[in-house]
């Protein structure tokens, strides 16, 4: 598919009587053309914004060779302007590439989403450090960063190498970091330093504690484009002497100060693996997913499972439940947790959106089984047989949801959407009048009401890799 991407080709190309390739006018118009071919790659690979330095370098290059072929004196014959209009027309369309890729509305909504996860961390995680502060680390600031990395990875790139390029380069920064405060989190759950008189080596130890604390925050606002002056070849090499020196240490005969050496030397380790980002992202391999193997195996279990859901719905439909494919369903799951996603952010979301369809299948049938082994009776409380009725209500919209594949400007979505709403509000209608098991079912009924939705919502996102 053509999304835009100028297509090189020689001035000379489409002429029907080419002029003699000596003449001064056609030589320079060649020159152009070598130079053309050398920017051409530059510019269709390029993902940064306007205010970047290689944008404007390119943009002056390409702006160059302009005024280059305009100055081409074709001495008014009619072969040699046509040469150096489809020499200018193929400069004038890289230009016009590099500026939409630059200014699209996805490559803005990349770095609106970056700029929000570079504050976020420099207020939380590396001013506090630069200030000799404590970096709390805390649930909310590891969710707010997920819910960034979902919003990235729903980014449309229509298929644009230099969008496919921004969106995964700033994933993967922003994967990096929570990996590094999620190491961060469990290393303050051990009950380290250990005490100075245990051992002569604890000390040095526990030196080189606070300098992985130090860099840790380094490393994080490397990664985040905070630091304008350390480099990761600079930390590496500093997190390389931390290794010597504990090395170095005599710990023998001491499990406890070995152990502690180890867990140490272990956080160092899982630091130095996040500084070979800097040339990340230039591998199309990494960014151009479409014939990626775990993408393909992740296809493949998609395509079962539609296979699988076009049945429960069709069973169901006919009234007959025999049709219970829970097992296999499970192992598909099994499946989908063994898939490599080479720690790529939008494999890890492929898999992740093929499981909730299974998962939306399963709850499906549980639900359906439920509803028809359920005995009511007498002593049955009132708020308790509502919450029921709405899980049926709830059953019967789920079919209509599974079985959805239309867009969220269809009036089918608008209705299921709003449907749904109700139900919810009948389930904060219900009043459990203190009865517990009420309490326990109303909650779970709107849980599963709003995975009903966020599996809508999913359905019709228009995700792409």
């Amino acid at each position: 598919m053509d999304h835009g991407v100028p297509q090189q080709q020689h001035p000379m190309e489409q002429q029907q009587q080419p002029y003699h390739p000596q003449h001064p006018a056609m030589m320079r118009l060649y020159e152009v053309q070598k130079q053309v071919e050398s920017l051409g790659p530059q510019v269709c690979t390029f993902s940064g914004m306007q205010s970047d330095r290689d944008y404007k370098r390119l943009e002056r290059e390409l702006t160059r060779l302009l005024l280059d072929v305009d100055q081409v004196d074709t001495e008014g014959k009619p072969e040699l302007q046509g040469a150096r209009k489809r020499a200018a027309q193929e400069v004038e369309g890289l230009l016009r590439y590099l500026e939409e890729n630059a200014t699209h509305p996805s490559r803005l909504a990349i770095e609106e989403l970056s700029d929000k996860a570079r504050q976020l961390i420099d207020e939380r995680v590396v001013v506090p450090q630069r200030s000799g502060g404590v970096t709390e680390i805390g649930d909310d600031l590891v969710d707010t960063l997920q819910e960034l990395v979902l919003r990235l990875t729903q980014v449309k790139t229509e298929g644009r190498v230099p969008l496919r390029k921004a969106r995964y380069r700033a994933l993967t920064r922003l994967c990096a970091v929570q990996d590094v405060l999620e190491g961060r989190t469990q290393q303050q759950t051990l009950s380290l330093p250990l005490s100075g008189e245990t051992h002569e080596s604890v000390n040095r130890i526990n030196q080189v504690m606070v300098k992985v604390s130090v860099a840790r925050s380094q490393l994080v606002a490397l990664l985040m484009g905070l630091s304008g002056r350390d480099s990761c070849a600079h930390l590496s090499r500093i997190l390389t002497e931390m290794q010597v020196e504990l090395d170095a240490l005599d710990v023998s005969g001491n499990a406890a100060i070995r152990n502690y050496r180890k867990q140490v030397v272990e956080e160092i380790n899982g630091l130095l693996k996040h500084l070979d980002l800097e040339g990340e992202g230039e591998d199309t391999r990494r960014y151009d997913l479409a014939q990626n193997n775990s993408i393909r195996e992740i296809e493949a279990v998609r395509a079962h499972v539609s296979h699988l859901r076009e049945g429960v719905l069709r069973h169901c439909y006919m009234g007959d439940l025999s049709f219970r494919p829970k097992a296999e369903l499970q192992s598909l799951l099994t499946h989908l947790d063994q898939v490599d996603t080479a720690k790529n952010p939008c494999i890890r979301e492929a898999r992740r959106r093929a499981v909730v369809e299974v998962q939306a299948i399963v709850t499906f049938l549980d639900l359906r089984e439920a509803l028809v082994c359920r005995q009511t009776g007498p002593s049955e409380h009132p708020s308790h047989r509502s919450v029921w009725l709405v899980l049926g209500s709830l059953s019967d919209l789920q079919a209509q949801v599974l079985g959805f594949d239309g867009k969220r400007a269809d009036k089918s979505y608008m209705m299921l959407e709003e449907l749904l709403t109700k139900q919810l509000l009948a389930l904060d209608a219900v009043d459990p009048q203190g009865d517990e098991s009420t309490k326990m079912a109303r909650k779970q009924a709107v849980k599963f009401a709003q995975n009903i939705l966020n599996y809508l919502d999913m359905k019709t996102d228009e995700w792409e890799y």
